[in-house]
């Protein structure tokens, strides 16, 4: 809710009644405070100033004598900020994380998941959907994130505490908490990255194993050791206070820029990923999210290998994530929270259970590494049987028969000089091209024939000469040091990129290698001759399809005149149909039953439409 800047469209002082009226609310919100409590974070007589934000919700923040915010309102909801739950870090119940090592996803802004929570012997104790809860790291009992649980503990533990289990919806260091001038941290324990345990602490605070404290008497002590806090200045220039002081630095709300969340609307307005996906009904949006990160589970135990990594997210999808479907399960990212594969990925690299990054070149996600000690990864037991097929449906075979001319497009590599070492090391030939999997398996073998994995250090390969001239010869800037280590995550990658990227087609048997990435054909629409339509269609041919033949068909599909034209430009040779009558969108449903081209690479363009 708050990752991102927005403005303030309204700010105004509190009267003394509206004062009185958000007291009630804070009273009613946090039922076990005392009076004493809700005084330490809005005094009675204290100058409130609120700021409206421009927000598809309504979004209230609040700030006390030019202090730091203190609150904010979401739809009539009310929550402290990590300024207040540092004043009385027992307000609301909490998460405890496994470890400090979790809190680097939730201070990145991440939704808290139950198996990156501490789940005592006698269970969570009870709580609804919908409640504010807060999450701490042992050994540090100022917590690091507020936000509502995802569903309830009846369900929770249904799910076999599995699944979301907080919506954060304000942390440590988003955009509110760095509204405030001179903003500050409890303790030394509270870094960029990450929160550890607060180095001043002998001892842990009292919140167990990980269940939920009530207001009690520890938030008078902390209220007593605040008054002797003492600043300290951190490695970035933060003050990191001891214990939080009642001295705060005054900012002023117009300065708040917070950002707005994005509406569901929005969302489904978004472009969905061109990967085709089964549809799926009676599902809901949290369980379709389930049912995604069971499948890539189930996928990086039992079909991805990281000497096959980096891979592409199209066939991470397809090759893997598809067949590990629960058997009749149907997955579809766009009923997903997330609606693009790419998003989806990014959120689990966000999670820290895989590295996705983004290929420039071809501008498309890669699955980079597995962290194969992640808690979900270990946790997580894999079925022996999963779905073998996309569909499951009687419908599917009829589906695929229609397809007259099956189609087939694979990424390869052509070796360079560069990496010609390298092969021929291991034996390889240097003359034919590589998939990524089949690169990636050329330099690791490499790698296990040179031993040059650090033995203290599983995650690290070291560079031999031939190796680091093959990844970084001609590649390092002058003046520069050449590396002596790599990350073995990264290997893969930076050997694909001193390959040259071409792209395989296949039809019917036949197959044509050619240099570069895969062209899109061309789908046009457009007015001639004042009112009349005609639709133009290129680049078939990078698709091992006769222009003269479809042309021919398509006179007979749809009663029409057609004809030939060349294509002028770089491309010449080619050749380009031109069809009387704006049938552009049966075209393109033609292209793909008919000739297997995948929607991804046709492009449509009406340019009757104003």
């Amino acid at each position: 809710m708050f990752k991102k800047a927005s403005e303030v469209k309204a700010q105004q002082r509190l009267s003394g009644a509206d004062r009185k009226k958000l007291r009630r609310s804070i009273c009613e919100r946090f039922g076990h405070a005392t009076d004493a409590h809700i005084e330490a974070i809005l005094p009675a007589k204290a100058d409130v100033t609120v700021a409206k934000l421009a927000n598809p919700n309504r979004l209230h923040v609040y700030v006390v004598d030019g202090g730091p915010p203190m609150l904010f309102d979401v739809d009539g909801e009310v929550f402290p900020t990590v300024y207040a739950l540092w004043k009385l870090p027992s307000l609301l119940p909490a998460f405890i994380l496994k470890g400090a090592e979790v809190s680097r996803y939730v201070v990145g802004g991440a939704d808290l998941m139950f198996p990156g929570i501490t789940i005592p012997p006698e269970g969570l104790p009870e709580f609804e959907a919908g409640q504010p809860w807060v999450v701490k790291v042992p050994g540090n009992d100022w917590p690091i994130a507020v936000g509502t649980t995802a569903m309830s503990s009846t369900a929770a533990k249904k799910a076999g505490y599995r699944g979301k289990a907080l919506r954060i919806l304000h942390f440590y260091p988003d955009t509110l908490w760095s509204s405030a001038e001179g903003r500050y941290v409890p303790n030394a324990g509270f870094s960029e990255g990450m929160i550890s345990e607060d180095p001043s602490t002998s001892q842990q605070g009292g919140d167990g194993e990980g269940g939920a404290q009530g207001v009690d008497e520890q938030d008078q002590e902390h209220e007593q050791e605040q008054e002797q806090g003492v600043a300290n200045s951190g490695d970035d220039g933060t003050e990191i206070y001891q214990v939080t002081g009642p001295e705060y630095v005054a900012v002023d709300v117009k300065d708040l820029k917070l950002a707005p969340d994005t509406s569901a609307a929005e969302e489904a307005d978004e472009e969905c990923s061109s990967i085709e996906v089964g549809t799926s009904t009676g599902i809901s949006t949290e369980e379709m999210d389930l049912l995604l990160d069971r499948c890539l589970l189930q996928a990086l135990h039992t079909t991805v290998k990281d000497k096959d990594l980096p891979i592409p997210a199209s066939i991470l999808w397809s090759g893997h994530i598809l067949p590990a479907r629960p058997a009749g399960s149907t997955v579809d990212i766009k009923k997903s929270s997330h609606k693009k594969l790419s998003k989806w990925l990014q959120t689990k690299s966000a999670s820290g259970l895989v590295v996705a990054k983004e290929s420039k070149p071809r501008k498309e996600i890669l699955l980079c590494s597995v962290n194969r000690s992640h808690a979900l990864y270990q946790e997580f037991k894999p079925e022996k049987k999963v779905a073998t097929s996309e569909h499951t449906t009687p419908d599917s075979k009829s589906a695929n028969e229609s397809v007259q001319s099956p189609f087939e497009a694979v990424e390869v590599w052509k070796p360079t000089h560069h990496v010609a070492p390298i092969l021929n090391a291991v034996g390889a030939d240097a003359a034919k091209f590589y998939t990524a999997a089949e690169a990636s398996e050329v330099v690791f073998s490499y790698v296990d024939k040179e031993s040059l994995v650090k033995p203290d250090n599983k995650a690290v390969v070291a560079l031999d000469a031939v190796l680091c001239d093959a990844l970084f010869k001609g590649a390092v800037k002058k003046g520069s040091s050449y590396p002596s280590e790599v990350l073995k995550r990264d290997l893969g990658a930076t050997f694909l990129g001193r390959m040259q990227a071409h792209h395989k087609v296949t039809r019917e048997g036949k197959s044509v290698v050619r240099k570069g990435a895969l062209r899109c054909a061309q789908i046009i629409t457009e007015r001639r001759q004042g009112n009349k339509k005609v639709t133009r269609v290129s680049g078939l041919e990078s698709f091992l399809v006769d222009p003269d033949a479809l042309a021919a068909e398509l006179q007979k599909k749809f009663a029409c005149s057609t004809s030939l034209a060349e294509v002028p430009g770089k491309f010449k040779g080619e050749k380009e149909i031109l069809v009387q009558g704006g049938v552009i969108e049966n075209l393109g449903k033609h292209l793909v039953q008919q000739y297997g081209i995948p929607k991804k690479f046709i492009e449509i363009l009406d340019k009757t439409k104003k």
